[in-house]
Protein backbone atom coordinates (compact mmCIF):
# COMPACT_ATOMS: atom_id res chain seq x y z
CA UNK A 1 0.00 0.00 0.00
CA UNK A 2 1.14 3.42 -0.78
CA UNK A 3 -0.53 6.41 0.71
CA UNK A 4 -0.87 9.39 -1.48
CA UNK A 5 -2.37 13.07 -0.62
CA UNK A 6 -1.66 15.05 -3.54
CA UNK A 7 -4.07 14.84 -6.36
CA UNK A 8 -1.36 15.29 -9.02
CA UNK A 9 0.73 12.64 -7.61
CA UNK A 10 -2.74 10.22 -8.05
CA UNK A 11 -2.83 11.15 -11.47
CA UNK A 12 0.56 10.43 -12.82
CA UNK A 13 -0.15 6.89 -10.93
CA UNK A 14 -3.40 6.20 -12.86
CA UNK A 15 -1.74 7.99 -16.17
CA UNK A 16 1.09 5.13 -15.72
CA UNK A 17 -0.84 2.65 -15.55
CA UNK A 18 -3.39 3.07 -17.92
CA UNK A 19 -0.22 3.34 -19.90
CA UNK A 20 0.27 -0.37 -18.98
CA UNK A 21 -3.15 -1.23 -19.72
CA UNK A 22 -4.07 -2.07 -16.30
CA UNK A 23 -7.04 -2.31 -15.03
CA UNK A 24 -8.49 0.22 -12.02
CA UNK A 25 -11.10 -0.18 -8.65
CA UNK A 26 -11.82 2.83 -7.40
CA UNK A 27 -13.26 2.52 -3.20
CA UNK A 28 -14.76 5.69 -1.99
CA UNK A 29 -15.06 6.04 1.50
CA UNK A 30 -15.03 8.93 4.11
CA UNK A 31 -12.77 6.77 6.66
CA UNK A 32 -13.64 5.15 9.49
CA UNK A 33 -13.31 2.14 8.37
CA UNK A 34 -14.92 -0.90 9.43
CA UNK A 35 -15.43 -4.47 8.30
CA UNK A 36 -17.77 -3.01 5.27
CA UNK A 37 -15.61 -1.14 3.67
CA UNK A 38 -12.61 -3.64 4.22
CA UNK A 39 -15.56 -6.00 2.10
CA UNK A 40 -15.25 -3.60 -1.00
CA UNK A 41 -11.21 -3.35 -1.10
CA UNK A 42 -11.16 -7.21 -0.62
CA UNK A 43 -13.33 -7.01 -3.94
CA UNK A 44 -11.69 -4.72 -5.80
CA UNK A 45 -8.22 -6.23 -5.55
CA UNK A 46 -9.61 -9.54 -6.60
CA UNK A 47 -11.28 -7.82 -9.47
CA UNK A 48 -8.63 -5.39 -10.67
CA UNK A 49 -5.02 -4.74 -10.77
CA UNK A 50 -4.46 -1.10 -9.46
CA UNK A 51 -7.10 -0.59 -6.68
CA UNK A 52 -7.24 2.99 -5.70
CA UNK A 53 -9.03 3.55 -1.82
CA UNK A 54 -10.02 7.40 -1.11
CA UNK A 55 -10.14 8.35 2.63
CA UNK A 56 -11.68 11.94 2.73
CA UNK A 57 -14.43 13.07 4.94
CA UNK A 58 -16.51 15.25 2.43
CA UNK A 59 -17.92 18.57 3.99
CA UNK A 60 -20.08 19.32 1.06
CA UNK A 61 -22.40 16.42 1.68
CA UNK A 62 -23.53 17.27 5.42
CA UNK A 63 -26.07 19.77 5.66
CA UNK A 64 -26.04 19.34 9.36
CA UNK A 65 -22.78 21.40 10.97
CA UNK A 66 -23.10 19.37 14.28
CA UNK A 67 -22.97 15.83 12.25
CA UNK A 68 -19.79 16.93 10.30
CA UNK A 69 -17.56 17.76 13.52
CA UNK A 70 -19.05 14.43 15.00
CA UNK A 71 -17.99 12.09 12.08
CA UNK A 72 -15.24 9.90 13.48
CA UNK A 73 -11.64 10.70 11.97
CA UNK A 74 -8.91 7.60 11.77
CA UNK A 75 -6.92 7.79 9.60
CA UNK A 76 -3.73 5.78 11.11
CA UNK A 77 -6.14 3.18 12.00
CA UNK A 78 -7.61 2.68 8.70
CA UNK A 79 -4.12 2.91 6.74
CA UNK A 80 -3.59 -0.07 9.34
CA UNK A 81 -6.16 -2.18 8.13
CA UNK A 82 -5.87 -1.34 4.56
CA UNK A 83 -2.31 -2.77 5.40
CA UNK A 84 -3.52 -6.03 7.04
CA UNK A 85 -5.83 -6.66 4.64
CA UNK A 86 -3.94 -6.37 1.88
CA UNK A 87 -1.35 -8.71 3.31
CA UNK A 88 -3.83 -11.16 3.96
CA UNK A 89 -5.55 -11.87 0.75
CA UNK A 90 -2.21 -10.99 -1.07
CA UNK A 91 -2.46 -14.79 -2.32
CA UNK A 92 -5.75 -14.36 -3.17
CA UNK A 93 -5.62 -10.79 -4.88
CA UNK A 94 -5.10 -10.09 -9.12
CA UNK A 95 -4.28 -6.38 -7.94
CA UNK A 96 -0.33 -5.64 -7.67
CA UNK A 97 -0.74 -2.08 -6.13
CA UNK A 98 -2.97 -0.41 -3.51
CA UNK A 99 -3.17 3.31 -3.49
CA UNK A 100 -4.65 5.04 -0.21
CA UNK A 101 -5.59 8.65 -1.49
CA UNK A 102 -6.00 11.02 1.75
CA UNK A 103 -6.40 14.61 0.51
CA UNK A 104 -7.15 17.37 2.38
CA UNK A 105 -10.23 19.45 1.90
CA UNK A 106 -8.31 22.58 -0.39
CA UNK A 107 -6.52 19.72 -1.88
CA UNK A 108 -10.09 18.37 -3.64
CA UNK A 109 -11.23 21.77 -3.37
CA UNK A 110 -8.46 24.34 -4.73
CA UNK A 111 -10.69 26.90 -5.26
CA UNK A 112 -12.72 26.85 -2.20
CA UNK A 113 -16.27 25.32 -2.45
CA UNK A 114 -17.86 23.69 -5.51
CA UNK A 115 -20.25 25.73 -7.34
CA UNK A 116 -21.17 23.14 -9.34
CA UNK A 117 -24.77 21.01 -8.27
CA UNK A 118 -26.46 17.97 -9.58
CA UNK A 119 -30.12 17.03 -9.93
CA UNK A 120 -31.44 13.70 -9.80
CA UNK A 121 -34.92 14.01 -10.44
CA UNK A 122 -37.83 11.70 -8.98
CA UNK A 123 -34.99 9.37 -6.93
CA UNK A 124 -33.62 12.89 -4.94
CA UNK A 125 -37.38 13.48 -4.24
CA UNK A 126 -37.74 10.67 -1.61
CA UNK A 127 -36.61 9.81 1.86
CA UNK A 128 -32.51 11.40 2.44
CA UNK A 129 -33.38 13.69 -0.31
CA UNK A 130 -35.97 15.98 1.49
CA UNK A 131 -34.67 15.20 4.83
CA UNK A 132 -30.88 16.22 3.92
CA UNK A 133 -31.05 19.10 1.29
CA UNK A 134 -28.30 19.46 -1.14
CA UNK A 135 -25.89 16.01 0.50
CA UNK A 136 -26.48 13.81 -3.06
CA UNK A 137 -25.56 16.54 -5.20
CA UNK A 138 -22.61 16.84 -2.31
CA UNK A 139 -22.16 13.22 -2.89
CA UNK A 140 -22.25 13.45 -6.59
CA UNK A 141 -19.48 16.21 -6.85
CA UNK A 142 -17.00 14.55 -4.92
CA UNK A 143 -17.34 11.27 -6.40
CA UNK A 144 -17.28 12.72 -9.85
CA UNK A 145 -14.24 14.55 -8.94
CA UNK A 146 -12.67 10.80 -7.49
CA UNK A 147 -14.07 9.51 -10.91
CA UNK A 148 -11.60 12.13 -12.74
CA UNK A 149 -8.40 11.66 -10.79
CA UNK A 150 -8.41 7.69 -10.63
CA UNK A 151 -10.50 6.93 -14.10
CA UNK A 152 -11.61 3.90 -12.83
CA UNK A 153 -12.92 1.02 -14.57
CA UNK A 154 -14.85 0.31 -11.58
CA UNK A 155 -16.37 1.97 -8.37
CA UNK A 156 -17.53 0.06 -5.32
CA UNK A 157 -20.05 0.87 -3.27
CA UNK A 158 -21.92 -0.98 -0.37
CA UNK A 159 -26.29 -1.67 -0.58
CA UNK A 160 -26.40 0.09 2.69
CA UNK A 161 -26.59 3.87 1.27
CA UNK A 162 -28.62 2.05 -1.42
CA UNK A 163 -29.89 5.94 -2.45
CA UNK A 164 -26.83 6.87 -2.72
CA UNK A 165 -26.06 3.90 -5.71
CA UNK A 166 -29.10 4.90 -7.27
CA UNK A 167 -27.72 8.62 -7.60
CA UNK A 168 -24.51 7.24 -8.82
CA UNK A 169 -25.89 5.61 -11.71
CA UNK A 170 -28.02 7.98 -12.26
CA UNK A 171 -24.27 11.04 -12.13
CA UNK A 172 -22.71 7.76 -14.52
CA UNK A 173 -25.73 8.34 -16.98
CA UNK A 174 -25.40 12.22 -16.94
CA UNK A 175 -21.69 12.53 -17.47
CA UNK A 176 -21.46 9.17 -19.77
CA UNK A 177 -18.57 7.38 -17.22
CA UNK A 178 -18.16 4.27 -19.13
CA UNK A 179 -17.44 3.14 -15.37
CA UNK A 180 -19.05 -0.39 -13.97
CA UNK A 181 -20.65 0.99 -11.01
CA UNK A 182 -20.95 -2.51 -8.50
CA UNK A 183 -23.10 -2.63 -5.48
CA UNK A 184 -21.94 -4.63 -2.31
CA UNK A 185 -23.67 -6.45 0.02
CA UNK A 186 -24.20 -5.34 3.33
CA UNK A 187 -22.00 -6.51 6.39
CA UNK A 188 -23.30 -7.48 9.19
CA UNK A 189 -22.33 -7.99 12.87
CA UNK A 190 -22.58 -11.05 14.49
CA UNK A 191 -26.17 -9.57 16.29
CA UNK A 192 -27.53 -8.11 12.66
CA UNK A 193 -26.37 -4.57 13.08
CA UNK A 194 -25.38 -3.07 9.84
CA UNK A 195 -21.89 -2.22 10.09
CA UNK A 196 -21.17 1.77 10.13
CA UNK A 197 -18.73 4.45 11.08
CA UNK A 198 -21.33 6.19 12.55
CA UNK A 199 -21.55 2.88 15.00
CA UNK A 200 -18.67 4.05 17.11
CA UNK A 201 -20.66 6.95 18.40
CA UNK A 202 -23.35 4.38 19.89
CA UNK A 203 -22.83 4.51 23.76
CA UNK A 204 -23.05 0.58 24.86
CA UNK A 205 -26.54 0.82 26.30
CA UNK A 206 -27.42 2.04 22.59
CA UNK A 207 -25.62 -0.38 20.82
CA UNK A 208 -27.08 -3.20 22.92
CA UNK A 209 -30.57 -2.05 21.54
CA UNK A 210 -29.51 -1.51 18.07
CA UNK A 211 -30.13 -4.92 16.32
CA UNK A 212 -33.42 -4.27 16.96
CA UNK A 213 -33.65 -2.77 13.37
CA UNK A 214 -32.51 -5.40 12.08
CA UNK A 215 -34.53 -7.80 13.55
CA UNK A 216 -37.75 -5.79 12.82
CA UNK A 217 -36.86 -5.07 9.03
CA UNK A 218 -36.46 -9.72 8.97
CA UNK A 219 -40.02 -9.49 10.66
CA UNK A 220 -41.37 -7.43 7.78
CA UNK A 221 -39.76 -9.58 4.63
CA UNK A 222 -41.78 -12.56 6.57
CA UNK A 223 -44.86 -10.76 6.73
CA UNK A 224 -45.11 -9.22 3.09
CA UNK A 225 -45.73 -12.99 2.01
CA UNK A 226 -49.17 -11.91 3.69
CA UNK A 227 -49.44 -8.25 4.05
CA UNK A 228 -50.08 -5.77 2.37
CA UNK A 229 -47.33 -3.30 1.67
CA UNK A 230 -49.26 0.18 3.77
CA UNK A 231 -49.57 -2.22 6.67
CA UNK A 232 -46.22 -3.67 6.94
CA UNK A 233 -44.77 0.06 6.61
CA UNK A 234 -47.06 0.87 9.59
CA UNK A 235 -46.18 -2.25 11.68
CA UNK A 236 -42.57 -1.22 11.15
CA UNK A 237 -42.97 2.31 11.93
CA UNK A 238 -45.03 1.39 15.09
CA UNK A 239 -42.84 -1.72 16.55
CA UNK A 240 -40.12 0.49 16.56
CA UNK A 241 -41.73 3.58 17.79
CA UNK A 242 -43.01 1.38 20.85
CA UNK A 243 -40.00 -0.72 21.08
CA UNK A 244 -38.87 0.97 24.83
CA UNK A 245 -42.76 0.25 25.96
CA UNK A 246 -42.51 -3.82 25.07
CA UNK A 247 -38.97 -4.66 26.11
CA UNK A 248 -36.46 -3.64 28.82
CA UNK A 249 -35.01 -0.38 27.34
CA UNK A 250 -31.79 0.28 28.10
CA UNK A 251 -31.36 3.37 30.28
CA UNK A 252 -34.59 4.13 29.11
CA UNK A 253 -33.65 4.83 25.39
CA UNK A 254 -35.95 4.70 22.97
CA UNK A 255 -36.14 4.63 19.17
CA UNK A 256 -37.10 8.02 16.90
CA UNK A 257 -38.21 6.26 12.97
CA UNK A 258 -37.71 9.04 10.65
CA UNK A 259 -39.56 7.26 7.92
CA UNK A 260 -39.61 3.86 6.48
CA UNK A 261 -40.48 3.25 2.73
CA UNK A 262 -41.30 0.34 0.43
CA UNK A 263 -40.00 1.42 -2.80
CA UNK A 264 -38.93 -0.20 -6.12
CA UNK A 265 -35.33 -1.91 -6.49
CA UNK A 266 -34.28 0.48 -9.54
CA UNK A 267 -36.60 3.89 -9.58
CA UNK A 268 -36.68 4.48 -5.62
CA UNK A 269 -40.53 5.33 -6.33
CA UNK A 270 -42.81 4.12 -2.97
CA UNK A 271 -45.17 1.60 -4.08
CA UNK A 272 -48.22 0.77 -2.72
CA UNK A 273 -48.72 -2.32 -4.13
CA UNK A 274 -46.52 -5.70 -4.57
CA UNK A 275 -47.17 -5.98 -7.89
CA UNK A 276 -45.97 -2.64 -8.92
CA UNK A 277 -42.44 -3.25 -7.57
CA UNK A 278 -40.09 -4.02 -11.11
CA UNK A 279 -38.21 -7.35 -11.87
CA UNK A 280 -35.84 -6.53 -8.76
CA UNK A 281 -38.24 -6.42 -6.93
CA UNK A 282 -39.00 -3.85 -3.69
CA UNK A 283 -36.66 -2.44 -1.27
CA UNK A 284 -37.32 -1.14 2.22
CA UNK A 285 -35.23 1.65 3.70
CA UNK A 286 -35.34 2.84 6.44
CA UNK A 287 -33.64 5.91 9.07
CA UNK A 288 -34.19 5.97 12.65
CA UNK A 289 -32.71 8.16 15.31
CA UNK A 290 -31.02 5.98 18.54
CA UNK A 291 -29.32 8.35 21.58
CA UNK A 292 -28.61 10.80 19.17
CA UNK A 293 -27.72 8.99 16.56
CA UNK A 294 -28.58 8.49 13.13
CA UNK A 295 -28.68 4.88 11.40
CA UNK A 296 -30.07 3.38 8.36
CA UNK A 297 -30.64 0.25 6.53
CA UNK A 298 -32.42 -1.82 4.25
CA UNK A 299 -34.48 -4.84 3.05
CA UNK A 300 -34.90 -6.61 0.19
CA UNK A 301 -38.85 -7.89 -0.21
Amino acid sequence: MKQIQKAADLQQAVHEAKDKGLEIGLVPTMGALHEGHLSLIERALKENDLVVVSLFVNPIQFNNKEDLEKYPRTIDADLELIKNLELRIKNEAKASALLAFTPTVNEMYPDGEPKEVYHFGPIEEVMEGPRRPGHFSGVAVVVRRLFDLAQPHRAYFGEKDYQQIAVIRNLLEQIKYPIELVPCPIVRADDGLALSSRNMRLSPAARQMAPAINATLEQAAEMAEYEEVDDVKEWVLDTLASYHEINDSPNGLKFEPEYFEIVDAITLQPIADWDEAGELGAVGCIAVWLDGVRLIDIVKF
